[in-house]
């Protein structure tokens, strides 16, 4: 991780494949096949996502595997509770500002598997996430004061920006309020 306890490029596809084995064993490829169509369709083909095998979970004894007749795709993973505690410790990870490639698929895993978490966990990140909008808000409102007088079409876009911000606050703040 990051100092700031956000997650690096390679522990983004750690929580993707431990949290798709949190739903319950699959096949190796069914599994490496689902971790790239998730992670690949969030931010697209990425060198630094794709770079980390499933087989060094294995090693770190996070996933296990059993059955290994029609090779290693046909081998059924499932997340140990060593697995279990690392995903958690990934789930609750910082979201860095501002929101770039990596940033939306962190906030996109967390989405996709926040359900997984206690009651408390939940409302913990939803407030997490409710406070990196406020600060992307304030980030990109500082930048248009700077920069108000300055013409042309800047100003245009960062509206379009901080409209973006401000709609994901909102949705953010509903979805705490459920949490």
């Amino acid at each position: 991780m990051y100092p700031d306890n956000s997650l690096m490029p390679k522990e983004a596809l750690r929580l993707t494949a431990l949290g798709v084995l949190a739903g319950g064993p699959m096949p190796y490829g069914e599994l490496a096949a689902e971790v790239r169509d998730f992670t690949s369709h969030i931010m697209g083909p990425s060198l630094d996502v794709m770079g980390t095998s499933l087989e060094l979970l294995r090693y770190e004894g996070l996933i296990e595997g059993e059955g290994d007749a029609g090779g290693a795709n046909d081998v059924i993973l499932r997340i140990t509770e060593a697995g279990l505690k690392e995903f958690r410790n990934l789930l609750l990870s910082a979201v860095r500002t501002p929101f770039n490639d990596l940033n939306k698929l962190v906030v996109a895993l967390k989405m996709r598997f926040l359900h997984l978490l206690d009651a408390p966990a939940r409302r913990e990140q939803g407030d997490m996430l409710v406070e990196a909008c406020r600060s992307e808000h304030a980030r990109l409102m500082s930048l248009r004061r700077k920069h108000a007088d300055a013409g042309g079409h800047l100003i245009e876009w960062l509206d379009y920006d901080i409209g973006q911000v401000e709609d994901k606050l909102g949705w953010f703040r509903r979805l705490r309020e459920r949490l």
